[in-house]
């Protein structure tokens, strides 16, 4: 197997993506914030503000600066982004969502959303908790371009 950021010499570049057409591509991820119980049950009375409306934010300007983070993922003009945080048992579940129109996939775009929120839930809340630990950051499912539809099993 060929890694595509890779050469012949094995120096990392760019891949170049002109040639392909550009169609609709849509990524999903997600990550976990394990939270002890004291943690989620003071959640919504954080002095700082809601941490989930800030990990929202936080996710989907992260999902727009990809680029700028990850050297060799290209500067894509985003469709649409979408972050949602919520409590669940045991933590806080984060889910994204990235869409484009373009020659190459959001994938990187839809787990970078999903780990600042993440990071973001963290930061929001670390006072109530030293042991919070994140979890399972990763891709749920793709479309688009020349590899069609991906989906994690069991999700």
């Amino acid at each position: 197997m060929k890694l595509s950021h890779y050469d012949e010499e094995g120096q990392a570049h760019m891949v170049d993506v002109g040639a392909k057409p550009p169609t609709r591509r849509e990524a999903r991820a997600r990550a976990f914030v394990e939270l002890s119980a004291e943690a989620l049950t003071a959640l919504p009375l954080n002095p700082k503000g809601n941490p989930l409306e800030v990990a929202r934010f936080a996710g989907i300007q992260a999902a727009k600066q990809t680029a700028f983070l990850i050297p060799m993922c290209h500067p894509l003009q985003l469709s649409f982004v979408d972050v949602e945080a919520k409590i669940v048992a045991g933590g806080v579940e984060v889910e994204t969502v990235a869409a484009t129109v373009a020659g190459t996939g959001v994938e990187m775009e839809a787990m970078t959303a999903a780990s600042v929120a993440a990071l973001t839930v963290y930061d929001m809340t670390k006072a109530l908790d030293k042991g919070i630990r994140i979890r399972e950051v990763e891709l749920v499912s793709k479309s688009g371009g020349k590899s069609g539809e991906w989906r994690r099993e069991g999700r």
